[in-house]
């Protein structure tokens, strides 16, 4: 039996403060124009936190299948790849998380669209894709992930989907402007995937795995990852301009020094060493959606 401790190992809950961001970046959102719900949050948390999961699981299973996940991997040693959880528990394993996120997805699009149901069954749609994108990274015939539209599709599920959708839940209209926040939370998530792929450059060129930077290279992968900052900050500062131009809304501002060291780790540091730099970067999301928020709540 297996211990609960790999299990835990398995989940990655590390990665969790990146999944939360684009929720709590919508319901700051939500009760900066007076429509926030405790309930909606809470539930809308759970469901990311069973998607998350379901995708860091179906990516340790995913990449033992193919190889990527070798011998000249720089990042941790994944529970499949080890032998820690045989590939039977893991398909297990994935099943089950899969359904808690769509059962914990269905409580939260019926509490909201109860009373209309063209818009219960648009969110259905997104939520089923949002399972089918998490299994679809790396497992499967042909999984995204490999042929370089992994930063496209986290771009979308946790910038725009997670934010200006998450956003929608609370209030059911959307705001353009909104959009600027939103951005800005899914260039930070791509960020995270592109220190990700520039850490396992070496391994993911052997096994055949087209990311960014295997493509691009990792000097032009680090140009990007700065531009994927950069724009990550202009597009809240033009937000906090445009909605709320007062000292308050600029409070993200003081993170600079955080996302400025980082960047420099990154072009400094070797591909076994990034690993910390996801983390940093995870949590560094966390913080500026939480001072983002706050500036323009208060």
């Amino acid at each position: 039996m297996i211990e609960m401790n790999t299990w835990i190992k398995a989940f990655r809950l590390r990665t969790l403060p990146l999944a939360f961001s684009s929720i709590l970046m919508a319901a700051f959102l939500a009760y900066y124009s007076g429509h926030f719900q405790i309930i909606i949050l809470v539930l809308s948390l759970f469901t990311t936190l069973f998607l998350q999961v379901l995708s860091n699981l179906a990516n340790d299973y995913g990449d033992a299948i193919s190889g990527v996940d070798g011998p000249d991997r720089g990042g941790p040693q994944r529970s499949v790849q080890s032998g820690a959880i045989t590939r039977e528990q893991m398909k297990i394993a994935i099943i089950l998380c899969a359904c808690l996120a769509f059962i914990s997805g269905c409580i939260l699009i019926v509490y909201v669209f109860k009373d209309h149901w063209l818009n219960l069954l648009l969110f259905l749609t997104l939520g089923l894709g949002a399972i089918a994108a998490a299994i679809k990274y790396t497992m499967g015939s042909n999984p995204y992930g490999y042929s370089g539209f992994g930063d496209i599709f986290v771009f979308i599920f946790f910038g725009l989907i997670g934010v200006f959708g998450g956003y929608y839940l609370f209030n059911r209209e959307l705001e353009i402007i909104f959009l600027l926040p939103a951005i800005s939370c899914g260039l930070l998530s791509v960020g995270v995937l592109n220190v990700n792929n520039i850490r396992d450059i070496s391994s993911d060129r052997k096994a055949g795995k087209r990311s960014i930077p295997v493509m691009i290279g990792k000097e032009k992968a680090i140009i990007y990852h700065g531009f994927l900052i950069g724009g990550s900050f202009i597009s809240a500062i033009f937000f906090v301009s445009i909605l709320m131009p007062s000292f308050f809304g600029y409070t993200f501002l003081a993170l600079i020094p955080v996302f400025f060291y980082h960047f420099k780790a990154v072009q400094t540091k070797e591909n076994s060493g990034l690993d910390a730099e996801l983390k940093r970067l995870a949590f560094a999301t966390l913080f500026f959606v939480l001072l983002l928020g706050l500036g323009i709540s208060y």
